[in-house]
């Protein structure tokens, strides 16, 4: 056939240098667009010998990287075009909604993703190409092929091609900037990013010509870019264990095996499948949002999820693969899409039910892995409320007692004699910073307190005490603000208020008592109370301080007023009055009142660094006064 040249039908002649500039920063992308190109064409050949009772050959699809020509070909044995298809389904309708892309992009800025709306994701290819080339033959009987060539602007070719298989080859010819895509392991890289489950067996063929160490000449070599039928493609029912370890260790090698998974397959009224895994899960390591891969028909979409799954599910690692997600689509776009929130939903929804089932039938497992996963559930129920209103009463918690309990179960557990005075209340202890000496006076009457953590437990009680489920009610408190209103045994007598007073005038020296960073002094005789005393803080302080802290906030923005609970039958407190009345060495009794107050400190959150100096020089002191009257 004679050269037949043809002009793309808009009226904005500057199509090519916009499509440039916008679809620049994505570059990387074009192999993914063709290459899904050819994914369709294969599978369209296939639906088609299946309805017209045709034999058709294995799909596939081959990559040629040639460095010395400097071009990238992508092959397939698709169903092919016909130079009408060419010049309908290239020439004129990829560009019919032009005028409409170009006005888009002036209003949306450059930061708009728009690769594959308005039919332009075969034309991605000229974001790297001065020249592409389509060399194609349709599957139709009789058809003859055809080649489409164009060098990025509105004019392009119809030549004679002696293609003699059915299918499509596109040649790229490398601009200039773009020459990193010749490097065939740059194009393994990409390839492998975005299509490392397509549906059919694709290869990368570098071209170059080498001399091995005999001098004798290699190539071409070829590589095997892709597993054709994932995991979350298969039987569930047919599949190991160590099938979905081993999948998980090609997805994150550098991970620990996961704690347990989950396999999603649904196909009304939305198509999805799926395999999420519940990772272990640090939380002093920063957060990383890229956890879940999104895909469609097997093709990766993204691996940033934020905004489109509620965000406690990005914890989650896996994969989800939708035909009702569209491949190529902004974040925003995709937010909005009802299938992809139908999607989020029924997501949530099976992971709620995977917890309660593991919940309901091995309890100690559930158990075994909490340390992991009890973040990512209390962060479920924080921030999402049908996933809260399923698994809030099946959130554990471990107690003094070393043992795991619900909410439900803690309060079935305490003993009848405490129930009206705590009420609503549930006793808790932050871990690291308790005093084990309250904590066990609690232990002894039958009261095991909660331990919770520094990270998600302080968001996790403001949200339960805020938003009930059912009719329960529930208020946390620490054991130390509780202690005096749970096991205060009689009142205080004239004797104790001299202790005070001691404690008062030593500790508080020229400050008052009502002062927001003066320490308070209480006296209160503790049932079982064995310590000379203890420190509690305000609650309702404490959870402002937490806040603040969370926030980024220092502890010193938000000061938490402490108040020293002397406890008057010990002994060492009694002694420290009768020397104080005896009058005879107040600087032994001043080191002794102090030393109380470090020992307090020591027993619950420790002391701060500018105040251990002063402790280890106080104590050194105290031990030889001590002595020196023992000698004397």
């Amino acid at each position: 056939m004679t050269d037949r040249k043809g002009t793309i039908s808009v009226q904005t002649g500057d199509i090519f240098p916009i499509i440039k500039k916008w679809l620049y920063s994505e570059h990387d992308i074009f192999l993914r667009e063709l290459v899904s190109n050819s994914t369709d064409a294969i599978t369209k050949r296939a639906t088609l010998g299946r309805t017209e009772n045709v034999e058709i050959p294995t799909g596939e699809i081959k990559v040629l990287v040639n460095k010395e020509k400097g071009t990238i070909t992508i092959s397939d044995n698709g169903v092919g075009m016909t130079e009408e298809e060419v010049e309908k389904y290239i020439a004129q309708l990829a560009f019919s909604g032009a005028e409409e892309f170009v006005q888009k992009m002036k209003d949306a800025g450059e930061s708009a993703d728009i690769i594959g709306k308005f039919g332009l994701g075969f034309y991605s290819a000229f974001m790297v190409a001065d020249r592409v080339e389509v060399e194609t033959l349709s599957w139709k009987e009789g058809s003859t092929p055809t080649k489409w060539s164009c060098e990025g602007d509105v004019d392009y070719t119809f030549s004679a091609s002696d293609r003699s298989e059915i299918g499509t080859a596109i040649t790229l010819h490398i601009n200039e900037e773009s020459k990193e895509f010749l490097g065939v392991f740059k194009t393994l890289d990409i390839l492998r990013k975005y299509c490392d489950f397509m549906p059919y067996k694709i290869d990368v063929i570098d071209c170059e010509i080498r001399k091995n160490d005999k001098g004798e000449e290699e190539g071409p070599k070829d590589y095997t870019v892709n597993e054709t039928q994932p995991l979350w493609k298969k039987d569930p029912t047919e599949l190991k264990d160590q099938d979905y370890l081993d999948f998980y260790k090609k997805l994150y090698p550098m991970d620990q095996e996961p704690l347990f998974w989950l396999h999603l397959k649904v196909d009304h009224p939305f198509t999805l499948e799926g395999i999420l895994y519940f990772p272990k899960v640090n939380p002093k390591m920063p957060f990383n949002e890229k956890n879940l891969r999104l895909y469609s028909k097997q093709v990766f979409v993204s691996d940033n999820v934020k905004n489109i799954v509620p965000e406690f599910l990005s914890l989650l690692k896996g994969t989800i693969d939708s035909t009702d997600i569209p491949l190529n689509v902004s974040r925003s776009s995709l937010q909005g899409d009802p299938n992809v929130k139908k999607i989020s939903n029924y997501v949530v929804k099976k992971v709620a039910e995977s917890l309660k089932k593991l919940f309901n039938t091995d309890r100690e497992k559930y158990e075994r892995i909490w340390s992991d996963s009890g973040l990512f559930v209390k962060y479920g129920c924080v921030s999402d409320t049908k996933f809260d209103e399923a698994m809030r009463e099946r959130i554990i918690f471990k107690n003094s007692d070393d043992k795991f309990v619900t909410l439900p179960e803690f309060k079935e557990g305490i003993p009848t004699e405490y129930v009206e005075k705590l009420g609503d209340k549930v006793l808790y202890f932050e871990k690291d910073k308790v005093d084990h000496a309250v904590k066990n006076q609690l232990k002894e009457v039958g009261l095991f307190a909660l331990e919770m953590d520094e990270y998600i437990d302080p968001h996790f009680m403001q949200h339960a005490e805020m938003h009930a489920v059912g009719e329960q009610k529930i208020q946390f408190s620490s054991i130390d603000s509780e202690l005096s209103n749970l096991l205060e045994s009689e009142n205080t007598n004239e004797e104790d208020m001299k202790i005070q007073d001691l404690f008062k005038k030593i500790l508080l020296g020229d400050k008052k008592e009502e002062d927001p960073d003066a320490l308070g002094v209480e006296v209160q005789k503790i049932k079982g109370a064995k310590t000379p005393a203890y420190y509690k803080v305000d609650e309702q302080m404490k959870r402002f301080q937490k806040m603040a802290q969370s926030m980024g906030q220092g502890e010193t923005s938000f000061p938490v007023k402490k108040t020293l609970v002397i406890n008057p039958s010990n002994a060492l407190i009694q002694n420290a009055l009768k020397l104080h009345e005896k009058g005879s060495n107040e600087q032994l009794v001043e080191k002794l009142v102090h030393y109380v107050g470090d020992l307090a400190s020591i027993s619950s959150e420790g002391l701060k660094n500018e105040d251990k100096e002063q402790f280890v020089e106080r104590s050194q002191q105290l031990i030889q006064d001590l002595t020196s009257n023992m000698n004397a």
